[in-house]
């Protein structure tokens, strides 16, 4: 099939829609994708790349189209704003015309903002071709539990934008089954809702040597080292890890190390000395995805947290299959489907959201815990994965979906 991807993030930006395009160009599709200039999570435009070039390139024999955008700085509200909406209207504008040819569907990637629906449904109107849309992160619930939008005028008309981009995809798959209700409610009709979750990049199941030596990775405290990687923002509620890491201020030998970047990252530095935590949180910054798997080799827990809103309840961080693929145990502080995952999975010990009490606990009970016990937690966190988040299996169901899709 010839397959047109939509997405506000792409290479050299570490998302898992790369990973989804590699894979559908190694079953012997056509891929094409339309994206922005990566600017994610510095703000700024990577080396390279500037307003309005390279404007096409080929990786991992595919396509990228890329259109002009604003970056998002340091991600406050108006950048993020103008970010979002330059990047919608300059794809719907660009898109028809650099998109040459037709395509057998469309597939849309929003982890966040929705968005970058608008160029896709452009594109749907011109030519008739159908779209899937992927949904990670919904709107407006999210930016309301974020606190980015509190006008109720303008979350009013984030509101009917997305129940016009729902009501007009021809597909929405969605990452939780905690999302159906709310895209139903927002106006896709009941049977074209699907659950699709996410997946770990196959880098993540090949299990690195914790005892390989690389000069790429940063050196890592010695000790029981408890890590978070990911988007360090309002949503992971850092301000209850660092309370548990006040908490544990006594256990010298447990650290807790923090791999990203965000918005929230100057505070969480700031925060980190005011509380004269600098010998047990290590900010380390953001590496590569390639050497995520050396580094979670490294870590005797993997860390993973949501803030207490309803809504966050509902999701699936994209963090846990990665955990969970690489064999490593897991301490979670979230609520809803994230923890049922966790629970399930066996991988991992769990407490509420917000409850930085029950997040000490558990680490210090996985640092007390025997090596041969975590081990047995990681191993079965690994079977979890495979039996129910199997990257292959996963892009099986995606074609028929692609292919029912195209012939409705």
């Amino acid at each position: 099939m010839r397959i047109l991807v939509v997405t506000q993030y792409f290479w050299p930006e570490n998302f898992r829609v790369n990973d989804l395009t590699v894979a559908l160009v190694e079953r012997g599709h056509e891929v094409t994708v339309l994206t922005g200039m990566p600017n994610y999570p510095g703000g700024r435009f990577f080396d390279g790349y500037g307003w309005f070039t390279p404007s096409r390139q080929r990786w991992n024999g595919m396509e990228v189209l890329r259109c002009p955008l604003i970056p998002r700085g340091k991600g406050g509200g108006l950048r993020l704003v103008l970010n979002y909406a330059s990047l919608a209207l300059s794809a719907s504008l660009l898109g028809p015309w650099k998109c040459k040819g037709n395509f057998d569907v469309i597939f849309v990637h929003e982890p966040s903002p929705i968005t970058i629906a608008l160029p896709a449904l452009m594109l749907r109107r011109l030519r008739g071709t159908p779209v899937l849309l992927w949904v990670l992160d919904l709107w407006p619930e999210s930016v309301t539990a974020a606190g980015s939008v509190r006008s109720p005028a303008v979350l009013g008309l984030i509101s009917r934008m997305v129940r016009f981009i729902y009501r007009h995809c021809d597909r929405v798959l969605v990452q939780s089954r905690g999302f159906i209700d709310h895209v139903v409610a927002q106006g896709a009709s009941t049977e074209k809702v699907l659950y699709f979750p996410s997946w770990a990049e196959a880098l993540f199941t090949q299990a690195p040597d914790s005892n390989q030596a690389s000069p790429s990775l940063p050196p890592l405290p010695e000790g029981f080292r408890v890590m978070f990687a990911g988007n360090i923002g309002a949503a992971q509620d850092f301000e209850t890890i660092l309370a548990a890491a006040e908490q544990l201020r006594g256990e010298q030998d447990i650290h807790w190390v923090i791999v990203g970047d965000g918005r929230m990252a100057a505070w969480v530095k700031e925060q980190i000395h005011a509380r004269g935590l600098a010998d047990t949180v290590h900010l380390t910054g953001s590496y590569p995805l390639e050497a995520m798997p050396p580094l979670f080799a490294q870590a005797d827990a993997l860390l993973v947290t949501l803030k207490r809103d309803p809504i966050f309840a509902l999701t699936i961080p994209g963090k846990i299959q990665s955990y969970l693929a690489c064999g490593r145990p897991i301490v979670g502080m979230l609520d809803g489907e994230g923890a049922q995952v966790l629970r399930e999975s066996g991988a991992a010990l769990v407490g509420s959201s917000g409850d930085a009490q029950a997040l000490a606990a558990n680490v210090l009970a996985l640092n007390r815990m025997h090596r041969e016990e975590r081990e047995r937690m990681g191993q079965a966190g690994r079977r979890y994965y495979n039996q129910y988040f199997e990257r292959d299996r996963l892009m099986t169901q995606l074609e028929q979906w692609f292919e029912q899709t195209r012939k409705a």
